[in-house]
């Protein structure tokens, strides 16, 4: 068992949180977590790049000269990709780069990765986070206080338009609900700042007979 600190929004001490680590994955899973973060570079690329051929570009198909007899190296068309203007030889088609991991792989590879922000320090457990206006030095002054000084994810426990109003234009931050966080979100953030809420509904998810997590996580 785990005990993590919920911190108020002045960085000060208010209580223990106690994580069961077996619900997180119980160790850290180098390798599902590396196969998570592959799978989201993989999905995010277009794979519409296209190249022409020697059978798709414009120009003549006569050999340019005979095989033999010219003292000159063996010659075929213009649209050869030796030539200038040729097609290309081996060139890029469209594909889909997609992958895919099972929705039970997924969840674990998210926990697992909150269980890794655990081991480092780098989870926030906060009482609550809210502010009352789209003010983005409210948040600001919270991520000073709380020592999160580069990249930055915040879950909670559902929508909050006033503080993803306030944080959306600061650098290298994003504001999700827990159910919609992946692994990648987890892993691309130095540091997680979630809400006791949140965090409650994450692991109540992972609890084996317990409720399932209500939306399915983002591909």
């Amino acid at each position: 068992m785990i005990e993590v600190p919920i911190l108020n929004t002045a960085g000060e001490e208010v209580g223990k949180f106690p994580v069961d680590e077996a619900l997180l994955g119980g160790v850290l899973r180098p390798a599902l977590l590396k196969q998570a973060a592959v799978m989201y570079h993989a999905n995010t690329r277009q794979g519409t790049v296209a190249t022409k051929d020697r059978g798709e570009v414009e120009g003549s198909t006569k050999k340019l000269y005979a095989q033999k007899g010219t003292g000159n190296a063996r010659r075929g068309s213009i649209r050869t990709s030796v030539m200038k203007g040729g097609g290309v030889a081996f060139g890029k088609r469209p594909r889909d780069f997609r992958q895919s991991m099972p929705l039970r792989q997924r969840r674990l590879a998210r926990n697992n990765a909150i269980l890794a922000k655990i081991l480092s320090n780098d989870l926030k457990v906060m009482d609550s986070f809210t502010v009352e206006a789209p003010k983005t030095k409210a948040v600001t002054k919270v991520l000073a206080a709380l020592g999160a000084d580069r990249s930055v994810l915040i879950a909670l426990d559902g929508q909050d338009r006033n503080l993803y109003l306030s944080a959306r234009n600061i650098a290298r931050m994003a504001v999700k609900p827990a159910a919609e966080v992946s692994a990648y979100d987890v892993m691309s953030k130095r540091t997680m700042i979630i809400t006791k809420a949140a965090f409650e509904g994450v692991l109540k998810a992972a609890t084996p007979g317990k409720s399932k997590v209500a939306s399915e996580e983002t591909k």
